[in-house]
């Protein structure tokens, strides 16, 4: 409620509200430049707002920013994908992160690479990939850890039309 950011004298929210449904879809629409960023940014702890509160799966955004990270993903406009390892090593890497033992990461990296269209070549260095694979292990590693709130930042940014359709 009533969230305020700015970057010197350009005014990016300007005392935003906004309410999101448990267990909703909902997708913030507007031209580059309108705060998108900035709002998802502040809802996932990264930057704080000038003024305003906002609460991320009933915990407040700064005062229980711990709480609110174990709860969340955030996926960017841009692959964060080790090219080094494996997509498979990649998702393991990220479930060991987000506290799943070794086998549950396992079983989790699994399920993730055959949902997004990716257990043949979970073998592959990442590096390898396709543009498309990229994002696509990307939005995987996102989810490895079944979070309760999920930010998309630009999902669909260098995927083909059949993996958005997906998406």
């Amino acid at each position: 409620t009533g969230l305020e950011k700015s970057y010197g004298t350009l005014r990016v929210l300007d005392g935003v509200d906004l309410a999101v449904e448990r267990g909703s879809v909902f997708a913030l629409l507007g031209p580059n430049g309108a705060g998108k960023t900035t709002m998802v940014r502040i809802l996932a702890t990264l930057i704080r707002a000038d003024a305003g509160r906002s609460r991320v799966a009933g915990f407040d955004v700064v005062a229980d920013r711990r709480q609110v990270r174990r709860r969340i993903s955030l996926t960017g406009q841009f692959a964060a994908v080790d090219d080094l390892q494996t997509g498979e090593e990649n998702l393991r890497m990220m479930g060991r992160l987000a506290g799943l033992p070794g086998r549950e990461a396992r079983r989790r990296a699994a399920e993730l690479l055959e949902r997004f269209d990716l257990a043949e070549a979970a073998g592959k260095p990442a590096a390898t990939y396709s543009g498309g694979m990229r994002r696509r292990l990307d939005l995987a590693m996102g989810l490895i850890g079944d979070p309760r709130v999920v930010f998309l930042d630009e999902p669909t940014t260098g995927l083909d039309p059949r993996s958005r359709r997906m998406m």
